[in-house]
């Protein structure tokens, strides 16, 4: 019989990671399939309004009857795609097939980045869904380069979490998963040391206790996310290679008020059994479940113009940052992708001077056909008046990259809403409106790219 498969994710769907999820699926459940120029539609009622469900089209199997996408989020740590294979909507009491993380980020970039933030993820999954397939897909945009030690001690206790590596070329010879507790310990102590200054993570076994050296505080609280993945992820590995023993995190840098219950890595602590040193590890607070439907966040309008506008226009997008999602590459006019600076003057910054931040639009859209460049904030609708406000921000960014690599290009500024069941907008820097009901409302003097997008997806659906 054929099922729908289902696809939940807090990120924006890329349409070749869309297509690497539907090849895997087909080839771990021996299915034949077709797999041509992927699209993702977001699917229109009678009354013309969006439903918030996206289909997926271009994939053909005699096992699946259709492809659905729909925007997700977590009550913690979340991944960022689940893959359910059933005939309804999912529910919180449905079953994952998969628990994929995405990355476009290599270790060439960022060490931390690349492995050790993202591990923490799987660690929380697995209290949730303990035997569900996991995947850290990498969907690189650079060439691959020589693999850090970071990131083969990293990619070494995925493996042995059982968590699979897809989208990377893996010397098996080097990576393969640690054998052992003692091996993990030597491999992780030999790797170099951080500059001087930097506490270095290591690891020292003493009798029945395991101590992991990692400084955990960063302003002034519990949140410094590369070591908090790493003290997970090695903690995790550890007990996956049957250490029943003590595990305790030292040179912390942490007091007693910085451990919250509803902290991230308090819970991951929790689910196992990690103290901390010279502190009283709280009972973590039990979130309501998983995951949640997305149905507050600006990202959802976001979203929706730039599957709209890649999907229905001959437009397309040269920057991504949609809310709570991972930053994209700036696409120069020869296609090649570049990682944007976060300071005009990094120096500056850090001594205290704010304004050498550079300011970056949610998504930054170009349409070919009429020379424009569109930079769009998003924003919840009560929030409008500050979305207008940052419309002001951005000449460091035009200047810097776009002027750069688009000089012949106009540069239109404006904000794109999400939120309230308002029908009407009056604020000419507001271009387009979906509301709470999934009314398409384009604003006073919309970018004509936004009209082209909403007029040949309602021509779809009701031509």
């Amino acid at each position: 019989m054929k099922k729908n498969l289902w696809i939940l994710t807090e990120e924006r769907p890329k349409r070749e990671v869309i297509a690497q999820i539907l090849h895997k699926f087909a080839k771990d459940n021996g299915i034949a399939c077709f797999i041509d120029t992927i699209r993702i539609l977001p699917i229109l009622n009678e009354d013309r309004r969006f439903t918030f469900l996206y289909e997926v089209v271009g994939f053909t199997s005699n096992k699946i009857n259709k492809v659905f996408l729909k925007l997700a989020s977590g009550y913690g740590s979340f991944v960022d795609f689940l893959i359910f294979y059933q005939d309804n909507e999912p529910t919180n009491n449905d079953i994952p097939l998969y628990a994929i993380e995405e990355t476009k980020t290599d270790d060439s970039e960022s060490r931390n980045t690349g492995v050790y933030q993202r591990a923490s993820k799987f660690v929380y999954a697995d209290y949730y869904f303990p035997n569900i397939k996991r995947i850290m897909l990498y969907n690189l945009k650079i060439p691959q380069k020589e693999p850090t030690d970071t990131y083969i001690f990293g990619t070494r206790c995925l493996l042995t979490l059982g968590v699979e590596v897809l989208g990377k070329n893996l010397d098996t010879y080097i990576f393969q998963p640690f054998s052992s507790i003692d091996e993990l310990i030597t491999f992780k102590n030999s790797m170099k040391k951080p500059p001087r200054g930097n506490i270095p993570i290591l690891i020292n076994k003493q009798g029945d206790t395991i101590k992991i050296s990692a400084r955990l505080i960063k302003s002034n609280s519990l949140s410094h996310d590369p070591n908090i993945g790493a003290s997970s992820l090695i903690s995790a590995t550890l007990r996956k290679l049957g250490w029943k023993g003590r595990i305790v995190i030292t040179n912390h840098g942490l007091k007693q008020h910085h451990l919250t219950p509803d902290n991230k890595f308090i819970k991951i602590a929790n689910i196992l059994n990690v103290e901390i040193e010279g502190l009283t590890v709280p009972k973590a607070i039990k979130d309501k479940g998983y995951w949640k439907y997305e149905t507050e966040n600006e990202k959802l309008a976001t979203i929706f113009v730039h599957i709209v506008v890649e999907n229905f226009t001959d437009g397309n997008a040269i920057f991504e940052n949609h809310a709570h999602s991972e930053k994209g590459y700036f696409i120069t006019k020869e296609g090649k992708p570049i990682p944007l600076e976060k300071y005009s003057d990094r120096n500056a910054y850090k001594k205290g001077n704010k304004s050498k931040i550079i300011n970056i639009p949610d998504l930054i859209l170009i349409d070919f056909k009429r020379c424009e460049i569109i930079n769009v904030e998003g924003k919840k609708y009560e929030f409008r008046k500050k979305g207008i406000e940052k419309l002001k921000n951005f000449e460091e960014i035009e200047t810097r990259y776009i002027k750069k690599y688009y000089p012949e290009h106009k540069i239109i500024r404006t904000v794109v809403l999400y939120g309230s069941h308002e029908r009407k907008i009056v604020e000419i820097e507001v271009s387009f409106l979906l509301n709470k009901d999934g009314d398409l409302v384009l604003g006073i003097k919309p970018p004509e790219l936004f009209k082209d997008a909403i007029k040949n997806l309602i021509d779809f659906w009701f031509s």
